[in-house]
């Protein structure tokens, strides 16, 4: 760290509640401060950055198992919500500008939940380059589902139906963020995913669809696995674009306990409610809906999307992870299942 960065890590550590933070002496090189508290002190190695989101969290995990010395405190600026649940789940101790905390060292447990923190997350990446969203994050799914392959600019535009200059863009912000490494100069580089968890979290955070249209209907069927199997073929019989995700879409490929109390397709945009729902004979209903008929603008929902065992369009298992991880109905809890049994990393 340079001096700047030190002064900024420890005034952010002089906040922390009911704990004495002090600097070793130059040169030590075992540890960057000491913890005091309780009448007990605990060295730490101190990292410090500006901002830190998924893909940052995952480097510093990895620095921390590959530790032989004091334990790491990482201090940042900001953090993002998917950042700290990183940190905490792997116990890499964290403390950020806008009072967000979790240290757990032996006799001390902190966490705090901060103040302004949601606000200066929203700035910061804001400000990040090439976010991982619209056309980027379909270059995002390309790589992550081909990571053992060597990637060169040309590829990746034509896998994701992007201009060069994106994709050029992207592997620059993927390289700054450790998740990629390149290989080669000129024409022939070309980079290969290394971190796979770390990309797949990062473009998770920044995913967003924008023009989103989503209509609640209620198509009769007597289970739900009916009811998805039977809208889908109305929509294979008109030639109409679609994909199952959500619940639906999960009970497919790694059934799980988890009810299907609504079947949701992502279907294209160039259509007409009206049309949609007269090729899968629902009706739209103000409540009770057990169907979601969904469009986004440049139908990128739809990108990689494949043919279930019967026959069935499903969005692609990175876009159904992120589909659910957005549903408040247990989707948290069903995309990490379908993270651990069919994504796997």
């Amino acid at each position: 760290m340079t001096e700047t960065d030190k002064t900024k890590a420890f005034r952010i550590l002089a906040k922390m509640p009911g704990v004495t933070v002090m600097r070793t002496q130059p040169g030590n090189k075992r540890a960057d401060a000491l913890i005091e508290f309780a009448g007990q002190g605990q060295p730490v190695r101190v990292a410090f950055k500006r901002y830190t989101n998924a893909a940052g969290a995952w480097e510093a995990v990895r620095r921390e198992s590959d530790r032989t010395g004091a334990p790491v405190l990482l201090v940042a600026e900001r953090t993002t919500n998917e950042a700290r649940r990183i940190l905490r789940e792997h116990r890499v101790a964290y403390v950020d500008g806008s009072a967000y905390a979790h240290v757990e060292l032996p006799g001390l447990l902190i966490h705090t939940e901060g103040g302004a923190g949601s606000q200066r997350e929203t700035k910061g990446a804001a400000q990040l380059p090439t976010k991982l969203s619209g056309r980027a994050g379909v270059a995002a799914q390309a790589l992550l589902l081909e990571t053992t392959r060597d990637w060169q600019v040309r590829d990746l535009a034509a896998a994701a139906h992007l201009s060069s200059s994106l994709a050029h863009r992207v592997f620059v912000r993927l390289e700054a963020e450790g998740v990629v490494e390149a290989s080669g100069v000129g024409p022939k580089k070309s980079r290969r995913v290394t971190n796979p968890s770390a990309l797949l979290d990062l473009w998770a955070e920044e995913a967003h669809d924008r023009g989103v249209i989503r209509a609640l209907a209620f198509r009769l069927a007597r289970t739900p696995s009916e009811l998805a199997t039977g809208a889908a073929a109305g929509l294979d019989d008109n030639d109409i674009p679609y994909a199952v995700t959500g619940a639906a879409a999960a009970a497919k490929i790694a059934p799980s306990i988890t009810a299907v109390p609504v079947t949701e397709i992502w279907v294209a945009e160039t259509l007409a409610i009206d049309s949609l729902l007269r090729a899968v004979e629902a009706e739209v209903v103000d409540s009770g809906h057990n169907l979601v008929l969904a469009q986004a603008r440049d139908d990128l929902p739809l990108a990689f999307r494949r043919k279930a065992q019967d026959g069935t369009w499903m969005v692609n298992p990175l876009r159904l992870y992120v589909d659910l991880r957005n549903d408040p109905r247990r989707g948290r809890e069903q995309a990490e299942h379908i993270r651990k049994e069919v994504i796997g990393f």
